[in-house]
């Protein structure tokens, strides 16, 4: 019986790996990937990028406020570094300005949703419709396709990933998290980031922090001093031809 239950579970285990290769070789998606927990599927968003150019990006979510956005957006310059903005449709209506100076200033942007809910609560024609209308109030004010989706809280479920890769949307994680949003102090930002920053990173802050725009350029000239490149997360990712591993970590394809 041993015998019997030890060669049952080596098939079961043997069955697992082959699906996860097949699925890994065969499924080419074009903004997550589906990697197996336990036998089961999952779509996974991308956190971070696998490359070895120490290339990274900077982003900042958009949803209340813009006091604080001139002083970000002035650091980003002074250190010629090009973040991305993700915008929920309500911040991006009420200040189709910033929307525009961000735009010119060569900065990507993406839809953070319509109404910043958690959206792997919708249906799948809600989250089609956060997507589609957000989007547009971008495009209405740049004229330029949104491609980019950073789902409110980084709530996601395999729903939401699959509505917006349907839908040409790369979803959007972070592998570092700022925490700005606590009100921490700029030092405390800075170590947060600068600690754990490795190439492909994609970091996350948000546009009205109380200490962001403090924060801003010693995170860059720290970076930058230790050999980091910072793009916007639109040149970061790769656009096919890829998988995403358990962690989020986006791969090219062998």
């Amino acid at each position: 019986m041993t015998a019997v239950f030890g060669l049952k579970k080596f098939i079961a285990v043997a069955a697992a790996a082959v699906c996860a290769a097949v699925l890994c070789a065969g499924v080419h998606f074009s903004g997550a990937y589906a990697v197996y927990f336990g036998g089961t599927s999952r779509l996974i968003p991308i956190y971070s990028v696998g490359r070895d150019d120490k290339y990274i990006s900077i982003t900042f979510d958009c949803a209340w406020g813009t006091e604080h956005t001139d002083a970000i957006l002035k650091g980003l310059s002074d250190y010629g570094v090009k973040a991305t903005f993700f915008m929920v449709e309500f911040w991006a209506e009420k200040y189709p300005e910033y929307v525009a100076k961000i735009d010119a200033a060569g900065h990507g942007i993406g839809t953070h949703s319509k109404t910043h809910s958690h959206m792997s609560a919708l249906s799948e024609g809600d989250i089609r419709a956060e997507l589609q209308s957000s989007s547009a109030a971008i495009t209405s004010v740049t004229g330029k396709d949104v491609d980019l989706f950073r789902a409110p809280y980084g709530d996601y479920n395999d729903r939401v990933v699959s509505v917006a890769r349907d839908m040409g949307l790369y979803t959007i994680q972070w592998d570092v998290d700022s925490l700005d949003w606590k009100d921490l102090s700029a030092g405390e930002i800075v170590r947060r980031v600068t600690s754990k920053v490795g190439s492909g990173s994609i970091i996350l802050m948000h546009n009205n922090g109380a200490h962001t725009a403090e924060a801003v350029p010693v995170i860059l000239q720290t970076l930058k001093e230790r050999g980091y490149t910072f793009v916007p997360v639109g040149e970061l990712i790769y656009r096919q031809d890829f998988t995403v591993d358990p962690n989020g970590r986006q791969q090219p394809s062998a």
